[in-house]
């Protein structure tokens, strides 16, 4: 009887070590990588955490045992994986990552050549099948491990998206959640203008100071706090693996993430006239107005990265965005980055002169929005069932694009089952009426029980 191996998700790999993923588990994912992409040159890297190198030795002898050439960029974020992939011309990467999970977890996750992502249907369910079966035919040939260092051309690249000769000299408060941002940041603070406080910067997997997940509220106050006593212009925040980066105005306030994808669609459209921007559907209106405004065209994608990443790929989309602070560009290879957006935003801060509130309090008031509810429910499918019963008779559209979204003349709603945690997720908005769309979220969640 195979092993059933549950740290398989639908995107990636994550598990507690060393019950759910250990060692010998990851050679076996190496070894099932191989054999699934049969690729003749993969990169490896690994986060900051304590269990992250043992895990990718592991995964690096599997491949190599299955005659694989690996190229080892080291400590690295999972968008510099994506970077290797693609700049390298690597036929695959694998990060060792659990993101922002727990301390006691690891994870992996996967891409092809040019840095397409693998998930379930795309690969991911092969490689868990084979992994778990365990049955992989000696080799003849053995494969090299190297080093690669692609440092220096990743951070060219990021650098590219701003006009540093017209930024200003801006304070910034970054917190890299004692993840791995803090070693990017080191690398660009020498060519560029702005001021940086640092807080909980360096790396350490035993996250002394909490595991490194700022959509949490109770982890934005440090950064919050440091914006205001030190008059900062802007505050950065960042997951483990920095694939993600939230934003504080100069006020210390925390900024939906919904918002800056609006404000960086429009930027997008301003540089390079009409093009087509993707977003999810969990908060539509602000974005598809601000695309509108600005001469693009929006389409709606389902949440997640695998599903952004294939559309904007299909669609030759500039930009892709979801409020949960993952960011999409094309000439990122359609990959997320939680470096690109900052440095985006504070080339617009430079530009205008203004502060990131001046750029999105305008578009809050327009369109106020609850942001992401999560509750955990004993039957998802009954509660959307029942949402829907009661909703869709007076909806002007219902659409299962990703879950339940409900719009009315003047607020709307998406209601969907998580694809990595076992909750449902609530998200409401309006138009310039904040007290409705509060009154619509309260009245929702007392139906979700």
């Amino acid at each position: 009887m195979n092993e059933s191996l549950s740290c398989f998700k639908a995107y990636d790999v994550r598990g507690r070590v060393p019950d759910q993923l250990n060692e010998d588990v990851a050679y076996r994912i190496g070894r099932a990588f191989a054999a699934v992409v049969q690729p003749d040159t993969v990169v490896v890297g690994h986060d900051i955490r304590l269990t992250s190198q043992s895990i990718k030795a592991a995964l690096s002898r599997g491949l190599l045992d299955a005659g694989v050439n690996v190229f080892d960029i080291g400590q690295c974020g999972t968008e510099e994986i994506y970077f290797a992939t693609s700049h390298a011309e690597m036929d695959g990467g694998i990060v060792v990552t659990a993101s922002h999970n727990p301390k006691d977890y690891n994870g992996m996750k996967f891409v092809r050549d040019g840095a397409r992502p693998i998930s379930g249907d795309s690969g991911l369910d092969d490689i868990r099948r084979l992994a778990e079966e365990n049955q992989f035919p000696k080799t003849e040939t053995v494969g090299e491990l190297q080093e690669l260092d692609t440092s220096a051309a990743y951070i060219s690249h990021l650098l590219s998206y701003v006009d540093i000769e017209k930024l200003r000299p801006l304070k910034v408060v970054v917190n890299a959640g004692n993840g791995g941002a803090g070693a990017v940041i080191d690398r660009l603070e020498a060519h560029l203008p702005f001021e940086f406080i640092k807080v909980h910067h360096d790396a350490n997997g035993h996250f002394p100071n909490g595991v490194p997940n700022p959509l949490l509220s109770e982890n934005r106050a440090v950064t919050a706090d440091l914006v205001r006593r030190e008059g900062a212009d802007l505050g950065i925040a960042w997951d483990g693996d920095f694939d993600r980066c939230f934003f504080f105005d100069g006020t210390g306030e925390f900024v939906e993430g919904y918002y800056l994808v609006g404000l960086l669609a429009a930027e997008f459209l301003r540089r390079y006239g009409h093009q087509t921007i993707v977003h999810d559907p969990r908060l539509t209106w602000n974005t598809q107005d601000m695309v509108a405004q600005a001469g693009g065209h929006s389409v709606e994608s389902k949440t997640g990265h695998a599903f952004i990443k294939e559309r904007m790929r299909a669609e030759d989309a500039i930009y892709g965005g979801e409020m949960s602070a993952h960011h999409y560009f094309r000439d990122f290879s359609y990959c997320d980055s939680g470096m690109i957006p900052w440095l985006l935003v504070a080339g617009l801060m430079s530009e205008r002169d203004v502060g990131l509130a001046s750029m999105v309090n305008e578009r809050i008031r327009a369109f106020p929005c609850s942001g992401e509810i999560n509750r955990t429910i004993d039957d998802p499918a009954a509660t959307l069932a029942r949402v829907e019963e009661r909703y869709a008779q007076d909806a002007i559209i219902v659409n299962h694009t990703d879950g339940l979204s409900c719009e009315f003349e003047d607020w709307r709603f998406n209601l969907r089952c998580s694809n990595t945690e076992p909750v449902v997720r609530l998200n409401v908005e309006s138009r310039a009426d904040h007290a409705l769309m509060e009154a619509r979220t309260n009245e929702l969640l007392a139906m979700m029980g």
